[in-house]
């Protein structure tokens, strides 16, 4: 680990109590957990709930400030159309707002204290969708408290490193993984309570996991990176920032748009996806678990095929968590028998590549169905080349973010970061409410073209913006 240069924090000396990383690592990755697990246990369930059960006739009057929100901004939209359009919001929605949680951590009240206090809206969030009446409310709740939450959790984790310790990286790939094991087990949890009990219970189980991780991070504080709170009756010294600064700035703002095209097909995974799944996926459950009996707290449940929708959320997770795994392996491995792997950008192309083929594959589902269900072949082979594009794409390009973003506006840079999912988000629900209308091999094919977007970018930054960009950084 490098001396930090005058006027940075000290940071400690190399600490590997955490599987060769930080302590501090293990407890940020753990808290994310909590965090994820109650974000993607709301994801997996929104579109299912408003489709199967708010937006019906007779459950949509309640909701209050709806009508008005669909006079106003969703003018002749019901139905799936409209489910995916408030998704597609809601999910940009929450990635927008770190932008606003980064600045308000750098500028007033520190990571810390902006993390704690976008814990408890979020909480606050999870336990509102209780009352249908309120699920706006909810939403924005949620909003909100992931704005504050999100990028404050992840800047932490790049300044547990020194500019140049080369864990970073794999850093990164360790907090996604546990990002994975929540995806996993959210909607085996939250999809299977909301689905088949109700869907309130769901909803609530989110809350409570958002509350223990919380806990866990307060109980964190000593291994954490020093806070950047200024403190009382000291003035906070305005940094300014250096033209080279502002150069690395404006390069990852142009990354941002490439990012949202190759992340459109992942994200649509939570929206037309398990629509598409829940009426046309032939989804037979294992044999050990038909007609399988529970009871739990006075809740009892009969097991039987088809298995629930939000279990494709937990198959896709499964995949992502062990090409995770299999990729950092793969490129560790590449590194000592080679002596060197690709870039970050380089990384970022080969995703693509996995991102376009996993597409594919729901195009040929589509074109192979006939007249009765979609086999899981096809869906299972999507899941799989969709989970080695991600591997390439997402953790790689948060690292990049880290690695270059200027450290007096780090947590604010990772709320720019965020945008790529603002805009990836957005596009899905403009995309996701074609598939109504769309024949679903041309709706697939939408995807495949937008991830070679994202591909033809990547090779462009690459070629003509890395370098210049990478040499500003060592020179940092």
């Amino acid at each position: 680990m490098t001396a930090t240069e005058p006027g940075e924090p000290e940071l400690a000396p190399l600490d590997t109590r955490f599987l060769g990383h930080p302590k501090g690592l293990g407890y940020l990755a753990f808290t994310e957990a909590c965090e994820r697990f109650s974000y993607y246990s709301m994801q997996t369930l929104l579109v299912l709930y408003m489709v199967n059960y708010l937006l019906l006739p007779q459950h949509i009057g309640g909701v209050v400030g709806l009508d008005w929100l669909r006079s106003w901004h969703y003018p002749g939209l019901e139905g799936q159309p409209l489910s995916s359009a408030i998704f597609g919001d809601y999910t940009s929605l929450v990635y927008l707002t770190p932008i606003a949680g980064g600045f308000i951590a750098d500028r007033w009240l520190g990571r810390r204290t902006t993390l704690i206090l976008g814990a408890v809206v979020m909480a606050l969030g999870h336990f509102l969708m209780a009352f249908e009446g309120l699920f706006l409310f909810a939403l924005i709740s949620l909003i909100v408290g992931v704005g504050l939450f999100k990028g404050n959790i992840a800047s932490q984790v790049g300044e547990l490193y020194g500019p140049n310790d080369t864990r970073r990286a794999m850093a990164f790939q360790i907090f996604y993984i546990f990002i994975n094991v929540s995806v996993i087990a959210a909607p085996l949890v939250s999809g299977s309570l909301g689905e088949k009990v109700g869907w309130h219970w769901g909803f609530g189980t989110a809350g409570v996991v958002m509350v223990g991780g919380l806990i866990l991070y307060l109980i964190a504080g000593p291994w954490l990176p020093p806070d950047n709170r200024p403190k009382r009756g000291v003035a906070r010294e305005q940094v300014r920032l250096t033209g080279e600064d502002w150069k690395r700035v404006a390069a990852l703002i142009l990354l941002v748009p490439s990012m949202t095209a190759a992340l459109l097909t992942n994200q649509e995974i939570f929206n037309a996806y398990l629509v598409w799944a829940d009426k046309h996926f032939d989804r037979p459950l294992p044999a050990f678990l038909e007609g399988m009996e529970f009871n739990f707290l006075g809740w009892h449940a009969t097991f039987t095929s088809p298995f629930p929708t939000s279990w494709m959320v937990t198959i896709d997770a499964v995949f992502s968590f062990s090409m995770l795994v299999a990729v950092a392996a793969f490129w560790n491995w590449r590194a000592k028998s080679a002596g060197k792997e690709p870039d970050e950008l380089g990384k970022m192309i080969i995703g693509s590549f996995f991102t376009m083929a996993g597409g594919a594959c729901l195009f040929m589902a589509a074109a192979t169905q006939g007249d009765g269900k979609i086999g899981l072949f096809w869906p299972l082979m999507f899941h799989l080349l969709n989970s080695i594009g991600f591997s390439h794409i997402l953790p790689v390009s948060l690292a990049l973010f880290t690695k270059i973003a200027p450290r007096s506006i780090n947590a604010t840079v990772l709320g720019i970061y965020y945008l790529a999912f603002f805009g990836a988000n957005k596009l899905v629900g403009y995309v996701g409410g074609l598939y109504s209308s769309l024949p679903t091999t041309t709706f697939w094919l939408i995807h495949i073209a937008s991830a070679g977007v994202g591909l033809v970018a990547f090779v462009v930054f690459k070629l003509f913006v890395a370098d210049r960009m990478t040499r500003t950084t060592v020179a940092a």
